[in-house]
């Protein structure tokens, strides 16, 4: 059986004195993906936000490859391999696509060739400034920059959200690609619940913090009346064969 990377137990977390997540324990194994589905604000981006370390996290831990990091801080996090493409993209303005991908460059299976073949659209926009590119060359571009980093796990926040149909299948093929060809290890949190199943192989459903399903996500993709009933499926364009 497949090394669990990250682990998350009993988690309490949230903001200040705000608790969003109550009693979260979920695994994420080597080369495997997970899919976060839940409606608006049950606290899936907070999620993500408590696995880097950006929360209060006032019960539970987190591990990762064993070790506890429940208070590691959290610029250490992807120094052990934690690579964050958070919602709101965050890419450097100022800074061309190339130096945007470059500037926290690891050694690893990603480097610019790589993720260029990747998302040949960056290839062609490398001296451009990441204030010029639009919100699709961004989304590929923060991908790009977490994928410089050769984390061993890959955490995507909403990727998929505001984009144009052509875009998101264009991201959605590239991430296929990343889970199918290069083995790598996702967890995904994303609002077109059947892009996000039929990419991943297991899923979680969170409901008012709490983890109320868990199954493969081929099962789930299957049962509309489920996804209903947590959900509400937000249908996509694109669709995948769940791997």
């Amino acid at each position: 059986m497949a090394e669990v990377l990250l682990a998350l137990e009993g988690v309490r977390a949230g903001y200040g004195d705000a608790v969003v997540l109550e009693d979260v324990s979920i695994e994420v194994r080597e080369h495997e993906s997970l899919a976060v589905l839940g409606r608006n604000g049950v606290g899936k981006s907070t999620l993500l936000l408590t696995v880097m370390g950006c929360t209060r996290l006032a019960r539970g831990s987190i591990r990762w490859r064993g070790r506890d990091i429940t208070r590691l801080a959290p610029h250490l996090r992807p120094r052990m391999g934690l690579g964050w493409v958070a919602q709101e993209r965050e890419v450097f303005p100022s800074l061309s696509v190339e130096e945007n991908l470059t500037v926290a460059a690891r050694p690893g299976r990603w480097d610019l060739n790589s993720v260029y073949a990747l998302f040949p659209q960056l290839a062609e926009r490398r001296r451009a400034k990441g204030m010029h590119l639009s919100g699709g060359e961004q989304q590929m571009l923060a991908v790009g920059r977490a994928l410089m980093l050769n984390p061993a796990l890959l955490l995507l926040d909403e990727p998929l959200e505001g984009l144009a149909p052509i875009i998101v299948e264009e991201l959605t093929g590239a991430i296929a690609r990343m889970a199918a060809e290069e083995g790598t290890t996702i967890l995904l949190v994303e609002q077109h619940a059947d892009i996000a199943l039929a990419l991943t192989q297991d899923a979680v459903v969170l409901e008012r913090g709490t983890v109320v399903h868990r199954s493969r996500s081929r099962e789930l993709l299957a049962d509309a009346a489920l996804l209903d009933r947590y959900i509400g499926l937000k249908l996509a364009e694109t669709a995948l064969e769940p791997p």
